[in-house]
C-alpha cells in the first residue's frame, strides 16, 4: 500500500509535466491551423440556464439545421402562458410541446426560435426577456433588424411589457390571448408592427381588453404622424368568433387562442416586418 503511493506521488510531476506540454502543444496547433471548425449544435438545445441580472433565466432554444454563423437569421422571442413557466425542476421543458414554438420552426424561412420559462408577467419577467434577446443578439448570428416576440396569455402580459420597454429591439410582435400591460406610446413612436389575436368569448380575458388594445396602439400611431393607411400595414386585429373554434372542434375559447399559431398567413405577417 505505502509503496503503490510513493509510486504515484513521484509519477505525478512527469504526468503534469506531459499534461502542460500537451496543452501547449494543442493551443499552438490550433493557432496556426486557421481552418479548424468549431461544430455548433442545431435543432433544439433544451433547457438551458442564463445567469441574469434578476437571476436565472430557464431557457431553450432552436437554430436551423444548416445554422451558419456568417449568415444572418431572424428570431422570434415566444413566451408560453402560465401553465408552461417555472415552478421548479419538475416543470423543466414544459413548453417544448408548445405549438408557440414548433409553429415558427416549420415556415419555409429559417428562423432562430428562443423561449423562456420566467417566473411571473410582470417587469422582473419582462426584463428577462429583454435580456435574453440581447444575450441572443450578441452571441448568435442574428439579423438585428429582423428580431420579433410573440407572447400568448401571461407571456403576453410579459412581452408586451417587454416590447414597449425597448421597441428598438422588436421589428413586430403576435399578442395572443393575452392584455397588453405595456405602454402604447413607445411602440407606436418606434413603429413595431403588432398583431393582436383574442376570441371573442375568451373565458379569462375577454374580447375588450383585445379592443383596448388596438385603440390604445391605433391613437398612439396617430398621435406620431401615421396615416390610417399607414397603420393598417403595422397594426392587426383579429377576433373571431365561436364558430370559428367549434368548426375546428374547440369549445375552450382562451386555451383555443393558441390556434393563432397554426396560421401561417399570421407568422409570415409577423415575420415580414423588418426595422
Amino acid at each position: 500500500m505505502g509503496r503503490n503511493k510513493k509510486s504515484a506521488f513521484l509519477l505525478f510531476p512527469a504526468l503534469l509535466f506531459l499534461l502542460t506540454h500537451c496543452t501547449a502543444c494543442g493551443s499552438k496547433n490550433m493557432s496556426e491551423n486557421s481552418t479548424a471548425e468549431v461544430t455548433i449544435e442545431t435543432g433544439w438545445i433544451t433547457e438551458q440556464i442564463l445567469n441574469g441580472k434578476d437571476g436565472e433565466i430557464h431557457y431553450s432554444y432552436y437554430l436551423p439545421e444548416d445554422y451558419d454563423g456568417n449568415q444572418a437569421y431572424p428570431m422570434v422571442i415566444s413566451m408560453p402562458g402560465y401553465d408552461m413557466m417555472w415552478f421548479g425542476e419538475e416543470s423543466s421543458g414544459a413548453n417544448l410541446s408548445w405549438s408557440g414554438l414548433s409553429a415558427w420552426t416549420n415556415l419555409s424561412e429559417d428562423l432562430i426560435v428562443v423561449s423562456a420559462q420566467l417566473t411571473d408577467w410582470h417587469e422582473k419577467s419582462a426584463r428577462q426577456s429583454i435580456e435574453l434577446t440581447e444575450y441572443f443578439l450578441q452571441n448568435f448570428a442574428v439579423d438585428s433588424s429582423r428580431v420579433y416576440a410573440a407572447g400568448y396569455s401571461a407571456g403576453g402580459e410579459t412581452m408586451s411589457q417587454a416590447v414597449a420597454m425597448r421597441p428598438d429591439l422588436y421589428a413586430a410582435y403576435l399578442h395572443g390571448a393575452s392584455q397588453w400591460d405595456g405602454a402604447f406610446v413607445p411602440v407606436a413612436e418606434n413603429g413595431v408592427a403588432v398583431y393582436i389575436f383574442m376570441a371573442e368569448n375568451d373565458e379569462y380575458y375577454g374580447s375588450q381588453k383585445a379592443r383596448d388594445a388596438y385603440n390604445g396602439l391605433y391613437e398612439a400611431y396617430q398621435t406620431a404622424g401615421w396615416t390610417d393607411t399607414q397603420i393598417d400595414g403595422v397594426l392587426q386585429l383579429e377576433i373571431p368568433d365561436n364558430e370559428y373554434f367549434n368548426s375546428r372542434g374547440i369549445y375552450n375559447y382562451h386555451g383555443g387562442g393558441n390556434i393563432l399559431f397554426d396560421d401561417e398567413s399570421i407568422l409570415n405577417w409577423i415575420i415580414s416586418h423588418r426595422k
